[in-house]
């Protein structure tokens, strides 16, 4: 492949990244603080949690599906674990639980949208509610806290001076990727993104890789809990709020296309690095937070817009 042919196929991806160098280059510049050791391991230790349960959107959203569940779903998978953890289960059984509540909520949506025909916003939007519903029965409203410190190495625990978030949502990237590009379930994936009734047609089982597409969702946001709540010692109900919107912003930015069929989670992952820089470099420069929102949402209009752009050029 040549550089002109590498640019076309990957333009959104490497202007994402040239963005977010800028970016980094202007906080450099305009703050001494952002290019420090400790700052730059705080941006990678949050960006964590959302790069997360951007993956499985990234899945979802290359099938030309959505989900916006996954806060709903992290904040109850979270307080089962942690109830669990309290009645002092061991803390791999604890998890263990913890992720089976994301993947059963994730299956759930993907049989609402293939066996029971319902448009994937609907679908989702109802597990929105019910999972947000159930996490608040089930702690009666109160958070969960006070944890072993076993659990919570997961968040406290450094590997080679990177934090331990860090460190699991590259594990959790580089086993997705595998799985995206070099599995049949993510040549499917993209199959069905581009033309579901051609992938139907060609003698794949759509519905049930469908399922397992929102099964991945929901287990990716199961993970990002587990870190929740270690990081914060707490699993809070109300925990999740709007991180449903912050995954699909990094997944758009990343050069995932909403009409399906395109995407990678290398982009993903830049859109994501980007939107933490952001609002670490806006919080270093002490910018007002209801600034921020309308800083950020213009950053995902005009990365839409380049995508159109993009595409128009290709055409």
């Amino acid at each position: 492949m040549n550089w002109k042919n590498l640019i076309l196929h990957h333009g959104r991806q490497l202007g994402t990244l040239a963005g977010l160098l800028l970016l980094c280059l202007a906080l450099t510049i305009a703050t001494p603080y952002f290019l420090t050791v400790s700052n730059l391991l705080t941006v990678l230790e949050q960006v964590s949690i959302n790069a997360i349960v951007a993956v499985g959107m990234t899945v979802v959203i290359i099938t030309a599906g959505i989900d916006l569940s996954v806060g709903s779903i992290l904040a109850f998978a979270g307080v089962v674990m942690a109830t669990v953890l309290q009645r002092e289960v061991p803390v791999p059984l604890a998890i263990g639980i913890g992720l089976a509540v994301g993947l059963g909520c994730g299956l759930t949506n993907g049989l609402l949208i293939t066996l029971g025909r319902l448009p994937p916003f609907i679908a989702t939007l109802g597990m929105m509610s019910i999972a947000r519903g159930g996490a608040l029965l089930f702690t009666n409203g109160r958070p969960v806290s006070g944890f072993s410190d076993g659990f919570r190495a997961l968040a406290t625990s450094q590997f080679l001076f990177i934090p331990m978030p860090t460190v699991i949502m590259l594990v959790v990237y580089l086993a997705c990727h595998f799985l995206l590009t070099r599995t049949r379930f993510g040549l499917y994936a993209y199959a069905m993104g581009g033309n579901e009734q051609a992938t139907h047609l060609s003698g794949i089982n759509v519905r049930r890789h469908k399922t397992l597409v929102y099964g991945l969702c929901g287990l990716t946001s199961a993970i990002a809990a587990v870190i929740l709540t270690a990081r914060l010692n707490s699993a809070q109900p109300i925990a999740g709020m709007m991180y449903e919107l912050d995954a699909i912003a990094a997944t758009v930015i990343g050069g995932a296309s909403l009409m399906g069929g395109q995407g990678t989670l290398i982009g993903t992952l830049i859109g994501a690095l980007l939107m933490g820089v952001l609002r670490n470099g806006l919080n270093l420069l002490e910018v007002s937070s209801f600034l921020q929102q309308v800083i950020i949402g213009t950053v995902i209009i005009v990365a839409v817009l380049v995508d159109m752009g993009l595409k128009a050029q290709k055409k």
